[in-house]
């Protein structure tokens, strides 16, 4: 059949690195019913939202897509439109879809993904709308047998685990994605070797709070082992040339793990490890289950035994209660630690978590002038920590060629970026990049032979 007479799909991805992992799960079965992408959603026989529902600016995007594409389903009778991830999981959402958006013909959730194949097989063959959404979360390995089609060739994540216990009192993720389920550390390791036997050279091991795996040494064991253990596994795979793992949690970061990184030389020198908040109080209003202190013990720790770490945070701004003071805590502590990036958000009240209900929820115009002076600090530290690279030579993996500027893309293993002159050859390779001018979030380097 010529390529052009086949069926086109697009996966359109909301949200956090666990949801990219799993649309490259939904675009593999798709290409193995012999689906190629398509170039955009409008143009696309089929095309499926993969939702986030962390913030309220997620959902908003989502209903403008979706409304978008009422148009051109209606000039294709057979188009397909899905809609799955964590937003599905809310029932409310649901019946404001089956209602506004009657020409969405799938929508399944969190729990169920490992079903994608053969929900798609019944809306096809009935001809008919299929909403199948689970309560609880079903079995795991139904995931991990799942076709995959990676974004790249050379690097991919991998999930360690699913779901989170912590119940931050400002985050739905536990009730959208369930409780931690930690997979066995024999299939993490099995599939890891196989993607690296396929030309994989780094890898993100995933999980909403990698700190708390505790997974089975294998099938056939009871044995449990911990995150920093399972890392050290995995940096001894033969030929996998970087490790990455994320997200962590504060109050499960250990001494031990810290020990892992510093010995492995393919463990990438880069920590992304949410804040939130520099005042106690409101950390505690957050559930966070630790204070400033502690969080400072930890980046010493870091810093005195990782050469040339990076390390990267999250601060919520206006949470509820949060007082002029709180907001100078929360400077303070970004002055103190300097760090290399840092994700900023305004508060976003969810529905069905305790911050919802609190009092005191702060005013929209004091939350947005905190935003933009907690932006000028965020900007002053970056300069001031990318200035200490310059002049020296890293190691970089290249990643892609900027259309824009027409030059190559490449991370350090600290994931700064770096932009040089070379072509797309060296995609996929590692290579010495000299750094040559700081921009704040990134570089400009030449190759160093």
């Amino acid at each position: 059949m010529n390529k052009q007479n086949l069926k086109t799909y697009k996966i359109v991805t909301f949200g956090c690195q666990m949801n990219a992992r799993d649309s490259e799960k939904l675009s593999g079965v798709l290409e193995s019913k012999g689906y190629v992408e398509g170039t955009d959603e409008d143009s696309s026989d089929i095309v499926v939202f993969n939702t986030c529902t962390v913030r309220e600016n997620a959902n908003s995007r989502l209903y403008g897509r979706v409304g978008y594409l009422k148009k051109s389903c209606q000039i294709n009778k057979h188009k397909i439109i899905g809609i799955c991830g964590c937003m599905m999981q809310e029932a409310d959402e649901i019946k404001t879809i089956r209602e506004k958006y009657p020409y969405v013909k799938l929508i399944f959730g969190t729990h169920n993904i490992g079903e994608f194949s053969k929900l798609l097989d019944e809306v096809i063959e009935k001809n008919e709308k299929v909403i199948k959404v689970y309560s609880d979360a079903s079995d795991i390995d139904e995931e991990d047998k799942m076709p995959s089609k990676r974004v790249y060739d050379f690097k991919c994540g991998v999930n360690i685990m699913y779901g989170c216990n912590n119940f931050c009192s400002y985050c739905i993720v536990p009730y959208v994605r369930g409780r931690e389920r930690s997979r066995n550390a024999e299939n993490i390791i099995n599939e890891i070797k196989n993607d690296v036997n396929n030309g994989v050279v780094e890898v993100m091991l995933l999980g909403q709070n990698v700190n708390s795996y505790c997974g089975k040494q294998s099938v056939n064991s009871d044995e449990i082992i911990n995150f920093p253990t399972l890392l050290s596994k995995v940096c001894e795979i033969d030929n996998l040339q970087r490790v990455r793992f994320m997200t962590s949690h504060p109050k499960d970061f250990s001494l031990h793990l810290i020990e892992v990184i510093k010995e492995y030389d393919n463990c990438c020198r880069h920590i992304h490890l949410p804040l939130q908040s520099g005042s106690d109080k409101i950390l505690s209003l957050m559930n966070r289950h630790y204070d400033r202190k502690h969080y400072l013990n930890i980046i010493d720790k870091i810093k005195n035994e990782i050469d040339d770490v990076s390390i990267t945070t999250d601060i919520i701004v206006g949470f509820p209660g949060e007082t002029e003071e709180d907001f100078n805590d929360t400077i303070d502590i970004l002055k103190k630690i300097s760090f290399d990036s840092v994700f900023t958000f305004e508060y976003s009240k969810r529905q069905g978590t305790k911050a919802a209900t609190m009092q005191n929820q702060i005013d929209q115009s004091v939350v947005k002038d905190r935003f933009k002076r907690l932006l000028q600090v965020v900007e002053e530290c970056s300069n001031k920590n990318t200035d200490k690279y310059v002049g020296r030579v890293f190691d970089v993996l290249v990643e892609s060629k900027d259309k824009e500027h027409g030059k190559m893309t490449g991370r350090l293993k600290n994931n700064y970026l770096v932009h040089f002159c070379g072509d797309e050859s060296m995609i996929g390779k590692i290579i010495n990049i000299k750094l040559i001018k700081s921009y704040g979030f990134y570089f400009e380097g030449e190759i160093w032979k």
